[in-house]
C-alpha cells in the first residue's frame, strides 16, 4: 500500500493508484501462492503410515496459504480504498533529480511508466 501512497503523492488518484499497485503486485503474489499451495500439495495428498498426520499438516498450511492470499488480493485492496486517506501531490517530486532516483530497472521515470500503463 506504500506504492499507492506514493502515487497519490505523484498525482494520481485514490482509485488510479490502487489499481495500478494492485496489478503490480498481483504476479508475484499469485507466482508465491501458487509455488507454496503446489509444493505442500504432496502432504495433503500422502498415502500409507503416518498419513493422516501429513494430510492435517498439508490441509493447514494449503488453507492458510490460499485464505491468505485471498486477503491479500481482495480484502487488504477494499479496506485500503475505504480507510485511506486522499494524498494530496507533493512538490518533493517535481525535483528533476529526485525523479532521476525513482527510476524502474528499465531507465524509465517511474511517472512515464504509471501514465503509459
Amino acid at each position: 500500500m506504500e506504492f499507492a501512497n506514493t502515487l497519490q503523492a505523484r498525482g494520481l488518484s485514490k482509485a488510479a493508484a490502487l489499481r495500478e499497485a494492485s496489478l503490480t503486485r498481483l504476479r508475484p503474489v499469485l507466482m508465491t501462492s501458487a509455488a507454496t499451495v503446489f509444493g505442500h500439495l504432496p502432504l495433503v495428498l500422502a498415502s500409507g503410515p503416518g498419513a493422516a498426520a501429513r494430510n492435517s499438516i498439508g490441509m493447514v498450511l494449503v488453507t492458510g496459504m490460499t485464505v491468505g492470499t485471498v486477503f491479500t488480493l481482495f480484502v487488504v485492496p477494499v479496506f485500503y480504498s475505504l480507510i485511506a486517506a486522499r494524498h494530496q501531490p507533493s512538490p518533493s517530486y517535481e525535483d528533476p533529480e529526485r525523479n532521476e532516483l525513482l527510476t524502474e530497472a528499465n531507465g524509465q521515470p517511474l511517472e512515464q511508466t504509471v501514465s503509459a500503463g
